[in-house]
């Protein structure tokens, strides 16, 4: 039978791929971005959450603090790599969002599961700046990569996951890369923290960022804790990880917010994650979601440590919260 030995989340953010020294790029970013969301549900541009909220946070907003929590943040990740490689997982589920890479938005469905044999990322062929570059690579999408899948255990999860009331969308192949693929939330783990061994992956794909098909938090609970039982009932001899890829909150850091989530993830009955507001998970926060699911499926582990980040990129608290986390069998 196939066990679950490991579960982990991970922040997917551009950041993570860089520098510290590098991070004012996304500043800049911050301040063009007419959409960014707030816990309450409200879309603002940079000049109306400055008017909500003034600029409280230029002491965070420096070149050196951004060096000292880019050191921190890979240090975070490297004890993700490490409890990986100490776990030896014969497969990775990777539950991430898909935004407008391998599905688009006029053909999104809420949840899909990939059985192919090869997961292609999709490669980004534009003319990038040097640190933009450097994110592509750091996301598998400097060019076409290749890395294994697993169609043996991911059908047995088709059919388990079907049995039990949860209507999948499927697929098996990328058929051009350069127009459609896998994108970050796949690249970024593997290319990260898979300490450059071909571990098989099997993409797990949520529609967080489209409306109006967005699973609730109770849903995404739920259909992790399905998804365990899947795994389980496999008749494969497999050693089999769990990894959520993405969030936390952004693009402005709702601090309260994802304490919540980290608080949550440590909870075995889900209570704290099911009632999250659903007007708080717009745009990049939605990704929150992904570990909901993720915390569902091994809600039977205990959390062994959690990381948090709150990276606020400008003077009014634009940026990114990140989370770190892994469960392990007690």
């Amino acid at each position: 039978m196939a066990k679950i030995v490991l579960g982990a989340a991970t922040s997917h953010s551009p950041l993570l791929t860089l520098e510290g020294a590098d991070w004012h790029n996304r500043s800049a970013a911050d301040r063009k971005n007419p959409n960014l969301t707030l816990a309450d549900g409200q879309r603002v541009d940079y000049e109306a959450l400055v008017a909500l909220r003034g600029e409280p946070y230029g002491g965070e907003a420096t070149r050196e603090n951004f060096e000292r929590i880019a050191d921190r943040c890979q240090s975070h990740l490297d004890r993700i790599a490490a409890d990986i490689a100490e776990a030896r997982p014969d497969v990775i589920v990777i539950i991430g969002d898909d935004q407008d890479e391998l599905y688009s938005p006029g053909n999104m469905p809420a949840i899909a599961l990939y059985w192919g044999a090869q997961v292609v990322t999709h490669s980004i062929e534009d003319d990038l700046p040097a640190w933009l570059q450097t994110v592509a690579e750091g996301y598998g999408m400097d060019e076409t990569h290749i890395f294994p899948g697993h169609p043996e255990l991911a059908l047995d999860l088709i059919k388990s996951l079907m049995d039990q009331d949860v209507d999948l969308a499927i697929a098996d192949k990328v058929i051009n890369p350069k127009t459609a693929g896998f994108g970050h939330a796949f690249g970024f783990p593997a290319e990260r923290l898979f300490g450059g061994r071909a571990i098989p992956m099997i993409p797990v794909l949520l529609n967080t960022y489209f409306p109006p098909n967005v699973m609730t938090p109770q849903r995404c609970w739920s259909v992790g804790t399905k998804l365990r039982h899947a795994i389980e009932a496999s008749p494969l001899d497999l050693r089999v990880a769990i990894l959520a890829s993405g969030g936390l909150s952004h693009f402005v850091v709702e601090e309260e917010l994802d304490r919540e989530v980290m608080l949550g993830i440590g909870e075995p009955d889900g209570a704290r994650l099911c009632n999250l507001p659903r007007c708080a998970l717009l745009e990049g926060t939605s990704e929150v979601l992904n570990w909901v699911m993720t915390a569902g499926a091994v809600s039977d582990l205990a959390l062994a440590w959690a990381e948090y980040e709150p990276v606020r990129r400008t003077p009014a608290g634009t940026g990114i919260g990140c989370g770190f986390a892994v469960w392990k069998p007690s």
